[in-house]
C-alpha cells in the first residue's frame, strides 16, 4: 500500500459533506513540494486530492483553510481518472488522509487565538554527585534524544 507522509499546503478551504449513513467527509486539495529547484527558483509541486472521515474530520474542518500548512499521512494513495471540462481525460493523485499536526509558523499569529503566555522558567536541577569508577551505565546522561518514528520530529524523553 502506498503511503505519503509530509507537510502539505492547502489549496482551498475544506469542503464538508455528510454521507447517507451519517459519516462526515472532508475533502481537501493539498500540495507538497519535492525535488530540486528549477531554473525559476521553485521546486516542483504535486497536488493530491485527500479525504478525511469521521469525528476528527468534522472537528478539524473549520481550521483547514486555504494556505494553511498541515502535516498529513495520506494512505490508500492511487491515481484516479476523471473527465475534464473540455472532454479530455484527466488524472489526479488521491488518497485518504489522517491528520498529524498543524505546521508551526512563528511569523503569523492566528487572529482568534490569544497570544500564549510565556512558560515559567524551570527550577535548576542540582548537579549530580561525582561517581566512582567508569565505563558503566552510571556515566550516561539521563536525557536521551531520539526521533519518534510516528511523529517524525525530534523529542527529548527522560529515562527514570
Amino acid at each position: 500500500m502506498a503511503v505519503l507522509t509530509g507537510l502539505f499546503t492547502l489549496g482551498r478551504d475544506a469542503e464538508t459533506r455528510v454521507t447517507q449513513g451519517g459519516t462526515t467527509v472532508v475533502q481537501l486539495a493539498a500540495a507538497y513540494n519535492y525535488g530540486r529547484k528549477g531554473d525559476d527558483g521553485k521546486r516542483p509541486t504535486q497536488w493530491v486530492r485527500v479525504s478525511m472521515f469521521g469525528k476528527q474530520a468534522e472537528s478539524l474542518a473549520q481550521y483547514l483553510l486555504k494556505g494553511k500548512q498541515v502535516s498529513l499521512i495520506v494512505r490508500d494513495l492511487h491515481i484516479a481518472t476523471f473527465q475534464k471540462s473540455d472532454g479530455s481525460e484527466g488524472f489526479a493523485l488521491e488518497g485518504v488522509a489522517d491528520f498529524d499536526d498543524f505546521a508551526r509558523d512563528g511569523n503569523r499569529q492566528e487572529a482568534a487565538a490569544p497570544a500564549p503566555r510565556p512558560a515559567p522558567a524551570p527550577a535548576p536541577r542540582p548537579a549530580p554527585a561525582p561517581r566512582q569508577g567508569g565505563g558503566g551505565f552510571e556515566d550516561m546522561v539521563d536525557d536521551i534524544p531520539f526521533i519518534d518514528p510516528m511523529r517524525r520530529s525530534l523529542r527529548l524523553y527522560s529515562v527514570i
